[in-house]
């Protein structure tokens, strides 16, 4: 494309963003195009805030909101359970459901050789101290049903045990609402061998 230089470096920048490929990227960049200069000024200030506005609580790795982690605070009422996340966004999918009311645990990364990312990344020594101090009695993971997901699991699994508390995944399976013309091998062997009384 002959577009001006500056267009394109705004679309490969936009293309950087997850789920945006070359068409979205145009889009979106022709979009903002539209934008007044007071409207693309508080875009890039709020952009350029995000390492002083948006920081992770140094206890669980949640977000936290002027240095208060709203995840750590002594209202939570089931103290005596942590959950296991991959990323801080995963928190605020779990609060949504109104199930959970422990404590969390932020992983940053999963195991995935082919990345190079292997359990050294994983803040093992800080959950651990963690389960002790906080009494927790009850580790559920709740990490992606993936290879990277599967094999973070297990590692986690094998280094929890010795500390006698209870591990759990959440269930996985076939999704609300579905035909079982539609579910994959994967999912309904899953679905058999996570099968609940009914």
């Amino acid at each position: 494309m002959n577009y001006p230089k500056h267009l394109l470096q705004l679309i490969e920048a936009l293309k950087q963003l997850p789920g945006v490929g070359n068409k979205t990227a145009e889009r979106y960049a022709f979009h903002m195009m539209e934008w007044d200069s007071r409207r693309l000024e508080k875009t890039a200030e709020l952009i350029s805030e995000i390492p002083d506005k948006l920081k992770q609580c140094g206890n669980c790795g949640c977000l936290v909101d002027d240095e208060r982690c709203a995840f750590c605070n002594s209202e939570r009422k089931e103290r005596g359970i942590m959950c296991v996340i991959a990323s801080a966004k995963d928190v605020f999918a779990i609060e949504q459901t109104h199930q959970f009311q422990g404590v969390y645990q932020v992983l940053g990364s999963l195991i995935s050789p082919l990345e190079g990312k292997g359990p050294d990344l994983l803040p093992m020594d800080k959950m651990k101290e963690r389960i002790r101090a906080l009494s927790i009695n009850e580790v559920v993971i709740a990490l992606d049903s993936t290879l990277e997901g599967d094999a973070t699991s297990l590692y986690l699994k094998r280094e929890l045990e010795p500390l006698q508390v209870e591990i759990s995944r959440l269930a996985l399976g076939l999704p609300m609402g579905s035909s079982l013309d539609y579910v994959d091998g994967g999912t309904l062997a899953r679905a058999f061998s996570g099968r609940a009384a009914f």
